[in-house]
């Protein structure tokens, strides 16, 4: 397939609706819209971008050899499983090592790396690893939110190839559930009598969790509920943003969740200025959102491995920003012209080594 094509034939196709709509009889404006839909006013030049490398850290299995997970985790959590189990060992970047540190020490924690990067591994094992250590069963111990029912859907995929695949009749040692509205009564009603150990819903539908008397068996099932985690917290801004945070303390209040950790991820919430800065500022919002203290040091960002060798200096202008172990995301680039940004040079045959290479 050639991508550029195709960009090009969905260009002209959607320029041709748009000029249907409109009709200009004034010449000299028919003219200047003319030029400036030519020009490409309504849609930007093809922007050619690659994953970038992210550090590789443990193995699945060290971290269970040194006890900081659960035994069962390796089995679980390894890649390319299918329904009759099998797979590879799954090596974790850093970052999402960093975040099962950070999940161990009870500290609310903020993961903010780039898209593509495991972020829901960085709360999802360590989840899972709470509830084999504490056993199956007991309730609710985890409710992930997300903004859309699509993300939801997604994750909900994921979670069924690594806690049921390779398990008797599909059934793992760890629960899970979607309660996002889209469900049939027969699943609601199934899932209200017995409450998986992690719930993945919306936060719309968590309120209506809190405040509908049908669910009242799912909220005393999430007494003391451990894990709160929001997914895309940059969306949650404004009156919306406004409306989760309090819905969070209602969360905190009503489950009688006194030891409650929360947890957030996002790929595009850092903002300017140097790494310690962004922990500080990403700190600052998500205290607010959560209620509860984040500290600077739970704010974990991404940290990149060089992708090019044997280049001359001139060359290799851009290896500052990619050097391994730098703490900058795509964020940080902002500033630099797009033949300049290293996740997005023009010249990509520099960049071939792609993150499934890295690993």
């Amino acid at each position: 397939m050639d991508v550029f094509k195709l960009r090009n034939n969905i260009i002209q196709n959607y320029s041709r609706y748009i000029k249907s709509f409109i009709e200009i009889f004034d010449q000299k404006i028919a003219q200047k819209v003319q030029a400036e839909l030519e020009k490409g006013l309504l849609w930007p030049d093809p922007l050619v971008q690659l994953n970038p490398a992210f550090e590789s850290g443990a193995w699945i299995n060290e971290l269970v050899e040194d006890g900081i997970l659960h035994q069962e985790c390796k089995n679980i959590f390894r890649i390319n499983k299918t329904r009759y189990g099998g797979g590879k060992e799954l090596r974790l970047y850093k970052h999402q090592l960093e975040a099962i540190h950070a999940a161990k020490s009870g500290e609310n924690y903020v993961l903010t790396t780039g898209t593509g990067s495991g972020k829901s591994l960085a709360y999802i094992i360590p989840i899972v690893d709470y509830v084999l250590r504490n056993g199956s069963g007991h309730g609710i111990r985890a409710i992930v939110v997300y903004p859309m029912n699509a993300l939801a859907n997604s994750q909900y995929v994921e979670l069924e190839k690594f806690l049921c695949y390779g398990y008797p009749d599909g059934k793992g040692p760890v629960t899970f559930e979607r309660y996002t509205g889209q469900e049939d009564e027969k699943t609601r009603e199934r899932i209200i009598t017995n409450p998986p150990d992690i719930l993945l819903t919306n936060y719309v539908m968590l309120e209506l969790i809190l405040t509908r008397p049908r669910e009242r068996k799912l909220i005393q099932a999430a007494h003391n509920l451990r894990f709160l985690v929001l997914d895309e917290l940059h969306t949650y801004r404004g009156r919306q943003g406004a409306d989760v945070a309090m819905l969070v303390r209602r969360v905190r209040n009503t489950c009688r969740a006194t030891n409650l950790q929360c947890i957030g991820t996002s790929a595009t919430l850092a903002g300017p200025g140097t790494f310690e800065e962004q922990q500080k500022q990403v700190a600052s919002i998500a205290s607010a959102l959560f209620g509860d203290i984040v500290r600077p040091e739970m704010i974990i960002g991404e940290s990149l491995s060089k992708v090019t060798r044997n280049e001359s200096p001139a060359k290799s202008r851009n290896s500052q920003f990619t050097a391994s172990g730098d703490r900058r995301t795509t964020n940080d680039f902002k500033w630099l012209q797009p033949s300049q940004r290293p996740f997005a040079c023009p010249r990509t045959e520099k960049f071939t080594f792609c993150r499934r290479l890295s690993e």
